[in-house]
């Protein structure tokens, strides 16, 4: 009797669970899930958890399918020769395949005092700190650093809330978005009372207990100092002997295959396939999931994978629990003039925090009968144009 193949995902998160369940199509595959929580983290809405509007946060056993173990552990290094990873338990567990989907968390801010004095909020950890915190202080106005989506849907769910904030931007509100959308969501904040400082003098050059210092040597004073700027990859990779980009990013190929082992195969945020990675969030992990756990199960059949493909629709940004945005764009990521705000922008943003759930639990109910991705036509274009760039030896 021919025994069942063992394949260990690390990371619990958007991409984790999808690569999961989608691997459950076949019968003779065991999926362990390793995962340092024993319930699955909406990150989408952490910035809901801040505010105390939802605790984002679901139960596994609503998005993973039965057949999927869930061993709730951290890995501390994976031994690609001897095919197995290391846990903080101190067990150990064989792999046939491992797919790593380690996903982001908070980048280290590499600013004097912001480790010290300002709370970070990628993780649900941090998000609980800064919840108590914040409600510790009813009265405090708070700055948030970073006017990316987080930033800009945390500064909006607090000040919807009466609190005093401060946007700093260190550069342009919204890089992502286009001009139109731009001006809306700006709109929007000033409506809500939120003081939005941005342009190049706005870059945060220190943070203190009580201030935060700007390049252009204004000292601001800031109460609590929230830090959304920049996200960062955990580094088991490289930790493990496994080559990765300069963010950390486990470097593969077109399948999502790890240049170094064709066992290793990477999903969501911590996969740089072809040294072009995809836009950080849950829009790419929802299809790299599967489409990893694909490569998987096309190599169990000895056919070809398939590449990677991953189209976007747009980026979606709540501006408290009545306003919202989303912005439009070409399916390879590229933001256009077109974008639905207001209420319905609102309403918009609350269907895909619900629908991307959703996804899940209709992943793990019905494994590969779907797919969520749609078909970006430039990605050729644009490796062709980096394999140019690069120079020979």
């Amino acid at each position: 009797m021919s025994k069942n193949i063992e394949v260990v995902v690390i990371g619990g998160g958007y991409a984790g669970v999808m690569a999961a369940n989608r691997l459950t199509k076949r019968d003779d595959v065991s999926v362990t899930l390793i995962n340092p929580r024993p319930r699955f983290v909406e990150r989408i809405r952490l910035h809901q958890l801040v505010a105390g509007t939802d605790d984002a946060v679901a139960e596994y056993g609503k998005v993973l399918n039965e057949r999927v173990r869930l061993v709730v552990n951290t890995v501390t290094a994976i031994d690609a020769p001897a095919r197995s990873v290391a846990l903080a338990s101190g067990a150990a567990l064989g792999y046939d395949y491992l797919v790593y989907a380690v996903g982001s968390g908070s980048a280290d801010p590499q600013v004097p005092g912001a480790a010290e004095f300002a709370y970070p909020l990628a993780s649900l950890e941090q998000a609980e700190r800064v919840r108590a915190v914040v409600d510790a202080a009813p009265d405090a106005p708070v700055t948030v650093v970073g006017a990316g989506p987080s930033g800009i849907e945390t500064a909006a769910e607090l000040a919807e809330r009466g609190r005093p904030v401060t946007l700093v931007c260190g550069g342009i509100l919204g890089p992502y978005l286009h001009p139109n959308g731009r001006r809306s969501v700006a709109a929007r904040l000033a409506r809500l009372g939120v003081t939005v400082l941005e342009g190049p003098g706005t870059t945060v050059t220190a943070v203190t207990r009580t201030a935060v210092r700007l390049a252009d040597d204004r000292e601001l004073p800031s109460a609590i100092t929230l830090w959304t700027a920049g996200f960062g990859v955990p580094d088991l990779a490289a930790r493990s002997g496994l080559r990765t980009d300069a963010l950390g990013r486990l470097r593969t190929d077109e399948t999502l295959t790890s240049i170094d082992d064709d066992r290793i195969i990477a999903a969501g945020d911590s996969a740089a396939p072809s040294d072009l990675p995809f836009r950080m969030g849950c829009q790419s992990a929802v299809q790299t999931g599967p489409q990893a756990a694909e490569t998987v199960l096309s190599r169990l059949a000895g056919t070809e994978p398939a590449t990677v493909d991953v189209g976007f629709a747009g980026q979606c940004i709540s501006l408290g629990r009545r306003h919202g945005i989303f912005q439009f764009s070409s399916k390879d990521d590229q933001a256009t003039k077109r974008y639905l705000g207001g209420r319905p922008g609102a309403l918009l943003k609350a269907v895909v925090c619900w629908s991307t759930v959703w996804q899940l639990s209709y992943e793990a109910r019905k494994p590969g009968v779907r797919t969520w991705w749609s078909e970006d036509d430039q990605r050729e274009q644009r490796l062709a144009a980096a394999r140019a760039a690069t120079p020979t030896r």
